[in-house]
């Protein structure tokens, strides 16, 4: 499933975040590459000790929190740190898959990488090219959301950016562990929770609200891994 999950920053908070990312600094994105990405990837990166990217990233998973869209669809049980990048004159990222298990900066614990997740700082209009595009069973999407805005998609997909020739790409980028592994089962869980969320807002009372409630969780409990 691809999801794109809207207003996860505010006007105001993607303001300050710009402000912030402007006068931070900025390393080679290489860096963080895996053997994989070193050798198609042409970004920057904050630092992972960077300040400001900790600052940042606390108010990203605070937001996260706050949104049904992004709680249904992903079903987190943990999320690794939001980092940062920034694309401008040329830089792009070619066609990569993300590594399955990743480590959280400054620990031992080990995350499996269910799902990716890009937030967008910049518009659209603010640059040409830097389309996120990911290949799925149907074939390749192209993504480029407007700011404050965040796009969900599972990690095993292929995927690219584009070359940014004009302005700037500024975006958040992290990874999470779901409660649920297979993202045929999310996908189903995520279907079935908007149907009763619009059955209950449509007709509250109607007995079919609980029943298919409790089909829900009994689903959740027989595929959910803690």
């Amino acid at each position: 499933m691809i999801l794109a999950v809207p207003d996860i920053l505010t006007p105001a908070q993607i303001a300050e975040a710009r402000q912030l990312l402007a006068s931070a600094d900025w390393v080679d994105g290489k860096a963080t590459a895996g053997h994989q990405g070193a050798h198609v990837k042409s970004n920057q990166q904050l630092p992972l000790d960077s300040a400001v990217g900790r600052q940042l990233g606390d108010t990203i998973l605070r937001a996260l929190g706050k949104s049904p869209l992004f709680m249904s669809a992903a079903l987190p049980l943990h999320i690794l740190p939001p980092m940062f990048n920034r694309y401008s004159g040329g830089q792009t990222f070619g066609t990569h898959v993300d590594g399955s298990v990743r480590v959280v900066p400054g620990t031992t614990h080990r995350l499996r990488t269910d799902l990716s997740c890009t937030l967008f700082f910049a518009d659209p209009a603010d640059y040409d090219g830097g389309e996120l595009v990911i290949e799925d069973t149907y074939g390749a999407k192209s993504v480029k959301l407007p700011a404050g805005h965040l796009i969900l998609y599972p990690s095993t997909s292929l995927h690219h950016v584009t070359p940014v020739t004009r302005g700037e790409r500024l975006c958040s980028f992290f990874w999470l562990q779901s409660m649920v592994r297979a993202d045929a089962q999310r996908s189903l869980l995520f279907d079935l929770d908007i149907a009763i969320q619009r059955l209950g807002a449509e007709q509250p009372n109607h007995p079919s609200v609980v029943q298919l409630t409790g089909v829900y969780h009994n689903l959740l409990r027989q595929w959910a891994e803690m």
